[in-house]
């Protein structure tokens, strides 16, 4: 007799979840068809997380600008190569010489982590020497567009950041610039452009009641006025690395840092986190070889191998399938509790990217990763369904000419018809 009910049971799940999947797909299949979608170029896949069963699909295999959804390959990057804690410097002492070299960690002096682990640590030694030449990689990403370098989302790329590698400007009750260093290199008048393109000549309207992140023209001068300002003692800088066997000083925590990254899509952190990876594994750091290691020690599996050039996704040269999305975003799901990967995602009408959309009915159904260009528009992350199911999803949108905010509600559309459905 309890077999007998054990078998009915399975048999009336499977026949409810053959018929959710059915609904889904007709439905779904029909609203992609309609004339909203004849031109842009769109792919979807969804894949129950826990079965392995594909929901729905429509160009899966068909490669995309994927925009900040580039982010997730970032944040498997970092998860499989960066310790728990992220690494500061690389360091040698020799008698009362200390040398140092970046490991490309994002978060020294940043305005947002305030992390001052490297300089509390250099502040004993009477003569600090910097080793730089181990940054062997461009400023900017492939692709990237040069007329950005004036935005907050632009900033420069290097092994040894300060600050964000940004000049912060407030202006409420009185003018506040961080770091104060650059206080005399302000024009305050209105201008079309907030830097000079080579140069760290910075314009604000006195007049504005704003607060400005403008990126800095970096080199390694800049690197070692910045420290000694802030160390209140002369750093020197050397051409050649120190022999000898190097240490690491380790900082904050890195889940803080993929937080930061993938709920406020910080472009900054992504870029800056694959050299963090790239210093685990070489002696150089260089994006493309942390995104070589991981494509090929840990993704040589994927059907439609990306074209992955940056860790941001600001460069249009990124191409990512829906499927490759899904792919990576099982493997997280897989290896990582929910607890701590969905916190790492913005939550719909929650934080991040999506707090204004996707609202919970009432408790927040998705944690995904955002990803926007002009005419582009993607989000690939965690679906959590009424009847408690997870579905992994990829939605990407390329080419469209209308207002973004028109796709994402009929993206949103098909998502709750999702979450009611299945």
């Amino acid at each position: 007799m309890r077999k007998i009910v054990v078998l009915l049971l399975l048999t009336i799940l499977f026949t409810s979840c053959s018929s959710a999947k059915r609904q889904i797909s007709k439905e779904i299949g029909s609203q992609l068809k309609t004339k909203a979608y004849k031109n842009q170029f769109t792919g979807l896949l969804l894949v129950d997380a826990k079965t392995k069963d594909t929901l729905f699909k429509s160009n899966s295999t068909k490669f995309f600008t994927p925009a900040s959804n580039t982010k997730i390959y970032t944040l498997y990057a970092a998860l499989k190569l960066i310790p728990e804690r992220i690494p500061v410097l690389e360091y040698l002492v020799r008698h009362d010489t200390l040398f140092v070299q970046g490991t490309g960690n994002p978060t020294n002096l940043h305005p947002y982590f305030n992390d001052s682990t490297a300089v509390n640590f250099m502040k004993p030694y009477e003569h600090i020497v910097l080793y730089l030449n181990n940054f062997q990689d461009d400023k900017y990403g492939p692709g990237w567009s040069w007329d950005d370098y004036q935005y907050y989302y632009s900033p420069e790329r290097s092994g040894l950041p300060l600050y964000g590698n940004v000049l912060t400007i407030e202006n409420g009750d009185g003018l506040r610039v961080f770091p104060e260093y650059f206080s005399d290199s302000i024009v305050p008048i209105k201008h079309s452009y907030r830097r000079e393109p080579n140069r760290n000549i910075f314009y604000f309207d006195p007049k504005q009641k704003d607060t400005l992140e403008i990126p800095l023209v970096t080199d390694s001068s800049l690197t070692r006025n910045l420290l000694e300002k802030v160390l209140g003692k002369k750093v020197k800088i050397t051409n050649s690395k120190p022999i000898g066997e190097h240490k690491v000083l380790f900082g904050i925590h890195a889940d803080t840092v993929y937080k930061r990254m993938m709920e406020v899509s910080d472009n900054f952190l992504a870029e800056q986190l694959l050299f963090v990876a790239s210093s685990t594994i070489s002696d150089t750091l260089n994006s493309a070889k942390a995104r070589k290691y991981v494509l090929e020690k840990h993704l040589a599996d994927l059907q439609q191998p990306p074209r992955w050039v940056d860790g941001s996704g600001l460069s249009r040269y990124n191409l990512f399938t829906p499927e490759s999305m899904v792919h990576v975003l099982d493997k997280l799901y897989t290896e990582i509790p929910e607890e701590r990967l969905f916190q790492f995602f913005p939550t719909g009408g929650v934080n991040g990217t999506l707090e204004d959309w996707y609202p919970g009915d009432p408790e927040p159904y998705i944690h995904a990763k955002t990803g926007s260009l002009s005419n582009n528009h993607c989000l690939s992350g965690y679906l959590l369904t009424k009847s408690g199911k997870t579905v992994i999803f990829s939605f990407m949108n390329n080419h469209f000419t209308e207002n973004s905010s028109e796709v994402k509600k009929r993206m949103q559309s098909i998502l709750e018809k999702v979450r009611d459905t299945y």
